[in-house]
């Protein structure tokens, strides 16, 4: 399959982008291809497919179930109860619903941790997007669970389903309170016996630093650091807490960040996401959205503009986050957090690109296009979403949507009546 862009802005020149499998094969100003597919981009510019650093996919079907709450008590009281009654069909709903909000905001790329993986693993598949996929662990430091974990992620492993190569199998222990030493360093363990890629949650809120230090002696990043966890296959979610000494431990082994503005300031976790001094440090640092339930929408062009102006505003600093780094951390940080050469629309590079309407009120005048895609657009201003090589929104249209968000919405209700 190829696909050949004519007449398209890139880099504020007109550009046709040749597309031949899932790769980009050539970039010129007039390119003559007899390609299966031609696209005509005219009144667009292409940028890369936007990358969730770090969501809860199929926790779509809980968006708005359990707002205006704190982070423990929104867990212990709603989510958890409530997760303990899903099943993988309904993650796979979830999951799919979550795949199609992405694909209609030009999201290809997600790191997802949750439960019943080949729910998700399922939803991608049929979707057409690229994912870093987890089992979410926990044990609650409770040996019979620490060793069903094992036992489960050992049988799974050693006989992974075959799907594309869109998805990657990585390990996702939840947090260091929801899972013990012991598992952890397990995780660890397995993950560089395999090559495999760790995301965790880390110092999200006050209560997790200070338990951290009755329970360990010691902050978070320095536990972690312990136990030997911490390495360049590791991502962190959230890291909202830190201390200079932790900033530096996370630079010296190569770990990466991912900030999540809106779940931060829902749930009221802290504003104050020191962007500025772990960039001088050499942290690579990522976007996400979170999940549905705590972030509400999985719009990454929102998700980049809480973001910058948080920071901003927190650090009462107007010139960081500026609009080309807080693009960069929402594409170009794949390859870093994922290991998938995407993020960048370069020949070589994986084909994941989207389209974006110029001809919208909200994106004229058209002086900087990225300042105007992080301050001044959302989701809808994508047309068109191509993935891997294959165009999966086109008009912004996406083959099934109806039959989606109808089924998914049933399923939701569904689960919260059991």
């Amino acid at each position: 399959m190829s696909i050949l862009i004519k007449n398209i802005e890139l880099n504020a020149t007109k550009q046709d982008i040749l597309i031949e499998g899932n790769t980009i094969s050539k970039i010129a100003p007039c390119i003559e291809f007899p390609a299966d597919k031609i696209i005509d981009g005219t009144g667009k510019a292409a940028v890369p497919g936007l990358v969730n650093g770090h969501t809860h996919a199929a926790m779509t079907l809980m968006r708005g179930y359990a707002d205006d709450m704190p982070l423990m008590p929104w867990l212990e009281q709603k989510i958890w109860p409530l997760e303990q009654k899903l099943n993988e069909e309904d993650v796979y709903w979830g999951a799919k619903l979550a795949c199609l909000e992405m694909i209609k905001t030009g999201t290809t790329l997600m790191v997802d941790m949750y439960h019943y993986y080949n729910g998700t693993a399922r939803a991608v598949e049929e979707m057409g997007i690229r994912a870093m996929l987890t089992f979410a662990g926990f044990d609650f430091n409770n040996p019979e669970f620490t060793e069903l974990f094992k036992s489960n992620i050992e049988k799974y492993f050693n006989n992974l389903p075959a799907y594309s190569t869109r998805i990657e199998f990585a390990m996702g222990p939840h947090a260091i309170y929801t899972v013990s030493t012991n598992l952890m360093i397990w995780i660890k363990d397995f993950a560089r016996v395999n090559g495999l890629r760790i995301t965790t949650h880390l110092s999200e809120t006050t209560d997790e630093v200070s338990n951290s230090l009755k329970t360990f002696g010691m902050s978070p990043v320095h536990y972690l650091n312990s136990i030997g966890f911490l390495g360049p296959n590791v991502s962190l979610a959230h890291c909202i807490h830190l201390e200079d000494d932790e900033i530096k431990l996370l630079a010296d082994n190569g770990c990466q960040v991912v900030h999540n503005p809106a779940s931060n300031l829902k749930l009221v976790s802290g504003n104050r996401f020191r962007y500025s001094d772990l960039k001088k440090a050499g942290v690579t640092v990522g976007i996400g959205t979170d999940g549905a339930c705590s972030g509400n929408n999985l719009d990454m062009y929102e998700a980049m503009k809480l973001a910058s102006l948080n920071g901003k505003l927190a650090w009462n600093d107007p010139t960081i986050w500026n609009a080309d780094e807080t693009f960069a951390a929402a594409t170009e940080v794949a390859e870093a957090i994922t290991g998938f050469r995407t993020g960048k629309i370069k020949e070589g590079f994986l084909a994941d690109i989207s389209l974006v309407d110029l001809n919208r009120p909200e994106m004229i005048p058209n002086f900087h296009l990225i300042s105007n895609l992080v301050y001044s657009a959302n989701g809808s201003v994508v047309d068109t979403v191509i993935c891997d090589g294959k165009v999966l929104m086109e008009n912004r249209h996406v083959p099934g949507e109806e039959e989606i968000m109808r089924k998914a919405n049933e399923v939701a209700h569904d689960l919260v009546s059991r």
